[in-house]
């Protein structure tokens, strides 16, 4: 549970810094310049994910159960994935109506997407794993949509450009339920 707790602190601490610590995230920016600063994102997000995936996967191991979630809410989370790797695309499609209304779809998704599993996984180190995801992005989706607001930002998109976001969601949900989660989580979602 110490990898997974250490994986969490880096991982939505080096994400949350805008938001906790934006003059340290200023002056870091300012003392490494752009490219810096993003290399030091990365290297701290990606040590915090590399620590989250082991971390989960060694605590499930010998983790306590708080529930025993019906059969069928894997199915809900099937589903409800599903539309968060959609959400999760509409990030990255320029001019996506779908961004412009949601305004941090990625926040959504993962919202969407920690409580699928929230649901679904009732075990201690699950609770601890999708509830820290939940609450992180609950809190940063209203602070970046009340933020938004103070600064008066107006986004604008077209219906048409999210039917990219829908395909490429798809894609991505297929690759990741049908291939990489068993590589990554040792978890197969659908059958075997």
């Amino acid at each position: 549970m110490v990898l997974l707790l250490a994986g969490l602190v880096l991982f939505l601490g080096i994400h949350s810094s805008r938001m906790l610590a934006p003059n340290w995230r200023a002056a870091r920016m300012n003392q490494w310049g752009p490219l810096g600063w993003k290399g030091f994102y990365t290297l701290i997000s990606l040590t915090g994910f590399v620590l989250l995936v082991l971390g989960y996967s060694t605590a499930r191991q010998s983790t306590g159960l708080i529930w025993l979630p019906p059969h069928w809410m894997g199915h809900l989370t099937a589903l409800l994935t599903f539309f968060a790797f959609i959400l999760l695309a509409a990030t990255y499609v320029p001019g996506s109506w779908l961004k412009a209304k949601v305004g941090h779809p990625m926040l959504l998704a993962t919202k969407i997407w920690a409580l699928s599993h929230l649901l679904s996984n009732g075990t201690t180190v699950a609770v601890v794993l999708f509830g820290s995801f939940l609450a992180w992005s609950v809190a940063c989706f209203a602070i970046s949509r009340r933020r938004d607001r103070a600064e008066n930002i107006q986004r604008t998109g077209l219906l048409s450009r999210d039917l990219a976001s829908l395909l490429i969601g798809i894609v991505l949900f297929w690759l990741f339920a049908f291939h990489l989660h068993q590589l990554l989580i040792g978890v197969k979602p659908f059958g075997g």
